[in-house]
């Protein structure tokens, strides 16, 4: 059973990911560009995204959340950086963090290999040194995950990669990697109200190692929003259809979880907390998870171009959940089944 339990942090906007001699400091509410990898959420022109990147800034969401394999998600970020510099200068580029991610085919992992993909990322990102490298591996069977992450390590030194992160790592494997003298500085998990699985085993190892977390699906693709509020169960004879990849994903783990009417039960209850703070139902859904032991992030998904949140995002930075919202939420989250007895520990639904 997936429960909520609160930690007493007051609201900030910033967090530091630190292990050993690295350390970056990042937003707490990260922009998740998984979006410019497909049409299927829709697409904008260049400039157009350029110029929402450049809205989230001056806002203060200064984190961008990307990978190799996201189209041109990293271009996009490179051409913010050279608008940053040529209009205000290196120090406001220096004000923005990139986060992007390695996701090789899980073949033999040379320093070339590694190298190579290095190098095209800190090309297309118009970067000397990358804030975050992610990596994400696809077949633990295979080893070279180890060899992969020896050579990141050596490229950090070299001032290539400012700090080295994990995607979708389990907690049996990130033991491993940091008993390799790897140094970790985040995890980067699918964590939300219905999927709370990194708060057993990946949690407890943070706490004990400085590892921490930054979450995505956290508001499960805009499931955990008004819009679905009092909706007919999608893709049903009678409910809407669900139109990109992340709302298709999403729902899938409602069902694993408890099925469309205890997520029903769910969104009311957030909704009534989301009332009395003068939020959204989406803000409620991110406090609680930025609230959870280890957690250091949450991302949000941006449609640059074409849709923005900014002034809602902004607001969860000030809310601050209190013991009665907090059993609310988990008088429903309580009845939903446990997610690793179904689909296993953290990213065992990559594998």
């Amino acid at each position: 059973m997936s429960t909520v339990a609160p930690r007493t942090v007051p609201p900030s906007d910033r967090i530091t990911l630190e292990q050993a001699e690295d350390s970056l400091d990042i937003c707490r509410v990260v922009n998740g560009m998984w979006q410019s990898s497909s049409g299927a959420w829709g697409s904008a022109a260049p400039d157009a995204v350029v110029d929402a990147m450049l809205q989230h800034v001056d806002a203060g969401l200064t984190t961008f959340d990307m990978a190799d394999i996201y189209g041109p998600a990293e271009s996009y970020y490179g051409a913010l950086i050279d608008r940053l510099r040529r209009e205000r200068g290196e120090e406001a580029a220096f004000g923005v963090q990139g986060l992007t991610k390695l996701v090789p085919r899980p073949d033999r992992m040379t320093r070339d290999v590694v190298e190579v993909a290095i190098n095209r990322s800190r090309t297309r990102m118009q970067v000397k040194t990358i804030d975050l490298l992610q990596f994400h591996w696809w077949d633990y069977n295979n080893p070279g995950y180890l060899d992969a992450l020896k050579h990141l390590t050596d490229l950090k030194e070299e001032g290539k990669i400012k700090a080295i992160g994990l995607t979708n790592f389990d907690t049996k494997r990130l033991q491993v990697i940091l008993e390799n003298g790897i140094p970790i500085v985040s995890n980067q998990v699918q964590h939300s109200l219905v999927d709370m699985r990194p708060q057993q085993q990946m949690a407890q190892l943070c706490a004990l190692t400085g590892v921490q977390l930054i979450t995505y699906g956290t508001v499960m693709g805009g499931l955990l929003s008004e819009k679905y509020l009092h909706a007919k169960e999608p893709n049903s004879m009678f409910g809407p259809r669900l139109s990109t990849p992340s709302l298709n994903k999403y729902k899938q783990m409602v069902d694993a979880w408890g099925g469309w009417a205890l997520f029903q039960e769910l969104l009311r209850e957030c909704e009534t907390v989301a009332k009395k703070h003068g939020v959204t139902i989406s803000a409620v859904a991110v406090r609680s998870i930025l609230d959870q032991p280890s957690v250091a992030a949450s991302m949000i998904g941006v449609r640059l171009g074409l849709q923005q949140h900014i002034a809602d995002n902004k607001k969860i930075f000030d809310l601050q959940l209190d013991e009665e919202d907090q059993a609310r939420i988990a008088s429903v989250t309580s009845r939903g089944r446990d997610l690793i007895t179904l689909i296993g520990d953290c990213g065992d639904e990559y594998r």
